[in-house]
């Protein structure tokens, strides 16, 4: 602990004596610093013990001592010193009653008691209240290390809270907590997401001091480059001290290296992550499985998930939500505990390998159920598949990803593909354009007013050619149907005898079907 008055007090090489204020003995004592100046505030800074022997003060006047007191108090100052046998036998009553009552601690110092002592006695117990808090930084921060080396981020965490006696968080890029200690602060600590959030959006290192009625919080973030890769919460009932901020700092940098791993290793993990993915996309899962060691080979002993991910067309400029979204995956696949493959394929498309029903693919569909601007990509998400299928799952992936750009959808999944109707398909512009143009002879028929050829050839079409119900349908004899059916051959120049002619145009009726009434 730093030095306080009542140490000083208790230093018998001192033989102070306290005569006013004894209920601020307490107060630690930055400094000791000598002053015969009458209004010595201009060269306080806080926390001194002034020592004076009453050179210039008029210390027999009552008002001016009241005065004195007063700023000496406005200024910060601690403790008075008073020197007694060198201009004054004994303290005078108006400085004894002006302390008194203002509750400014007031030291007798005797004449055999030079100030520089009373100097000499701060400075030593500074310098040793320093070098405890240094040694015991050091000790926190060897202890850290060892739990980084053997048992990783929580450990850390755990040891950090123990240190500056209060608790501690760690939250990954999302600001979703990763490890909290003691238990009970997980709860704090999840409370505290939206200020990790705008911390996240400032270049790293960034800080953060949030106050409530609870505690002191500090917000660090994690990160050597300008990306933030997490951030660090120390909750405390007071301001840190040195011994603390040290215990913090280790902290930062220890968890620093454990949560961002260095360029070059993930550099070659993303080389192995693609090479394996190749090997299966080429139909060579045993060469994949065995590539891919412990590293991504439990990713293929279960059935998986293939999800290709593009940018936005018009996509905000500055914005980069492709390694948003391998972030948010990433940060799901490590509290799940899970293994996630990420493959980036130029800045505007990412692959995914993840497993199925896991972490990763429900973080995916919470990442994209924001509209597709906001989240700005668009995601096609095969049907899981095992190794000998990972060819088959990335068609699949690009089907769904072509018809999720089509629709505007953040994400489209081939499974609703399979299960839904082929006619949603049908509304794209190219398949419109053959549609009418198909069509077109048709309508320009109708529109003379000389028969209405496009209702009987949906009616007959949709009896699958049996004349008598279609033309119960329509309503006309079933000669006058078979006399509309050769007028529409005539016009198209196609036989309805080709099941091939008969399918393009129902499927041309069908695209062009929202229009029927209107045409």
């Amino acid at each position: 602990m730093p030095p306080t008055l009542a140490s000083l007090v208790q230093h018998s090489a001192l033989k102070l004596t306290v005569r006013a204020g004894e209920d601020r003995l307490d107060t630690p004592v930055r400094w000791a610093h000598v002053s015969e100046l009458a209004d010595p505030v201009p060269y306080m800074e806080g926390g001194e013990l002034l020592l004076t022997t009453a050179l210039t003060l008029d210390a027999e006047d009552p008002e001016a001592m009241r005065r004195y007191v007063r700023r000496l108090l406005g200024a910060g100052v601690v403790g008075l010193g008073f020197a007694v046998g060198v201009n004054y036998e004994s303290i005078p009553p108006a400085l004894l009653e002006a302390a008194g009552a203002e509750g400014l601690p007031l030291l007798e110092v005797p004449r055999r008691t030079p100030f520089l002592a009373i100097s000499k006695a701060v400075s030593a117990a500074i310098s040793a209240d320093q070098y405890r808090a240094v040694t015991a930084g050091f000790e926190a921060q060897r202890e850290m290390t060892r739990a980084a080396l053997a048992e990783g981020p929580d450990a850390v965490v755990a040891r950090l809270a123990a240190h500056v006696d209060g608790w501690a968080a760690l939250y990954d890029t999302s600001g979703s907590v990763l490890a909290a200690s003691p238990e009970w602060a997980a709860r704090r600590a999840a409370r505290l997401t939206p200020d990790v959030e705008r911390l996240r959006e400032r270049p790293a290192p960034a800080s953060a001091v949030v106050g409530g009625t609870e505690d002191r919080v500090e917000l660090q973030s994690l990160g050597t480059g300008r990306r933030v890769r997490g951030a660090l919460a120390v909750g405390t009932g007071a301001p840190l001290g040195t011994a603390e901020r040290y215990a913090v700092h280790s902290a930062i940098a220890l968890l620093t290296l454990t949560t961002e791993r260095s360029r070059s290793l993930q550099a070659a993990e993303d080389r192995l992550g693609a090479a394996v993915l190749r090997m299966m996309l080429s139909g060579q899962p045993d060469h994949a499985r065995a590539v891919a060691g412990d590293l991504y080979g439990g990713l293929l002993d279960a059935p998986f998930r293939l999800l290709i991910a593009e940018t936005v067309a018009g996509e905000r400029e500055g914005e980069q939500p492709l390694p948003a979204l391998a972030e948010e995956l990433d940060s799901a696949a490590a509290r799940a505990g899970e293994t996630v493959l990420t493959v980036p394929e130029g800045e505007e498309r990412l692959l995914v390998l993840a497993g199925d029903g896991g972490a990763v693919v429900t973080a995916c569909e919470a990442y994209t159920e924001r509209d597709a601007e906001e989240a700005g990509v668009v995601v096609g998400l095969s049907a899981p598949a095992g190794p000998i299928a990972a060819a088959a799952a990335y068609k699949q992936a690009e089907q769904a990803l072509s018809v999720a750009r089509r629709r505007g959808r953040a994400l489209v999944e081939h499974e609703d593909l399979a299960a839904g109707s082929v006619l949603p398909l049908l509304a794209d512009d190219a398949v419109r354009a053959f549609a009418d143009g198909m069509l077109r002879a048709l309508y320009e028929h109708d529109a003379t007013g000389r028969g209405d050829l496009v209702a009987s050839l949906r009616a007959w079409l949709s009896r699958h050619g049996q004349w008598d119900a279609a033309a119960a349908d329509l309503g006309v004899h079933r000669h006058t149907l078979r006399y509309r059916m050769r007028r529409v051959e005539e016009i198209l120049g196609r036989s309805l005898d080709d099941p091939d002619v008969r399918m393009e145009l129902w499927l041309a009726l069908k695209a062009t079907g929202a229009d029927t009434n209107e045409r």
